[in-house]
């Protein structure tokens, strides 16, 4: 799965967790299931990000800059518009985000945000604890774009 690009991987995990928690919302309702669902998909990421930080910590902004876009702003899964780039600060805005699309054609816009937006924070918390991250809208949920912002402590 390594070489598979990160939009590459949602899909395939999409394609067995979309029908499964379908089948246990109908059995045990959508919002407990989503509530496991959601604590599940945040505490993998989180040992995600503890991971990568150990394989190569982030720790400039330029470093974090570097990763994205030598990874998923690469491989053309999101298209943004980079707002901010200094010694302080790294954001940008995400105009064009291909889950989105990927999840609607999947017929599961609605579980975008839990299996793939919903990783976001804990990931990066995980991967660069020394830099913060902010996001307050996202394309899955109707917004626009999606605004990351990451800011050095």
């Amino acid at each position: 799965m390594a070489d598979l690009t990160l939009l590459e991987r949602r899909k395939l995990e999409a394609g067995v967790l979309v029908p499964m928690i379908r089948a246990m919302q109908a059995e045990f309702g959508a919002e407990r299931v989503n509530e496991v669902v959601g604590k599940t998909i945040r505490d993998v990421a989180h040992a995600q990000g503890v991971a990568a930080r150990e394989a190569g910590a982030i720790d400039t902004m330029a470093a974090l800059a570097e990763r994205f876009e030598t990874g998923v702003l690469r491989e053309g899964s999101l298209i943004v518009d980079v707002v901010e780039r200094d010694d302080a600060r790294f954001g940008f805005n995400v105009t064009r985000c291909k889950f989105v699309e990927m999840y609607e054609e999947l017929g599961a816009r609605d579980l975008g945000y839990l299996l793939s937006c919903n990783r976001d924070f804990a990931m990066f918390e995980g991967m660069a604890p020394d830099v913060s991250f902010e996001r307050t809208q996202t394309r899955m949920e109707g917004a626009p774009f999606c605004d990351f912002r990451y800011t050095a402590r």
